[in-house]
């Protein structure tokens, strides 16, 4: 008889912004969609891009490479906005490009590294390892709040 354990995994989505990978959770994800005509909103944070129709519903925008400090970026045929439902409502985020769903085991999650701290790495939740490759895990809630308050 095996006595094997599940080990507790997360599921994510994974895009990139960058170069970098980085991660929110699935259940968070209420679709990815290609750009399309966002509505400027005058008086907004320099990272709110707008509002979209979305189905009829009018959903806020916000570059996300610019709300993590990132420098600007030009559209290109694999910007997506991912959209997300949080607490507060639906939000469209914009990233580089979505790369794929994944699994990580919770044993393969780190805390943000005490080395790296800055005043935006409350925004980060942790770091995911996978092979090689390193994924930021996005605290969205924190990543959002700014906005949605």
């Amino acid at each position: 008889m095996s006595t094997a354990v599940l080990e507790q995994e997360e599921q994510l989505v994974a895009f990139k912004l960058g170069g970098e990978t980085y991660g929110i959770p699935i259940s968070l994800v209420h679709e990815i969609i290609r750009c399309s005509e966002i509505t400027q909103v005058p008086r907004t944070a320099d990272y709110v891009r707008g509002v979209i129709n979305l189905r009829g519903k009018v959903v806020p925008v916000l570059d996300l490479r610019l709300r993590l400090g990132l420098p600007p970026m030009e559209e290109t045929r694999t910007t997506r906005i991912v959209v997300v439902e949080v607490e507060n409502g639906i939000i469209g985020m914009i990233v580089d490009a979505v790369s794929e769903v994944l699994r990580l085991p919770m044993s393969q999650i780190e805390p943000p590294s005490e080395l790296v701290a800055s005043i935006e790495t409350d925004l980060i939740r942790g770091v995911g390892k996978r092979d090689q490759d390193l994924v930021i895990l996005l605290d969205i809630y924190k990543t959002l709040k700014v906005h949605l308050e």
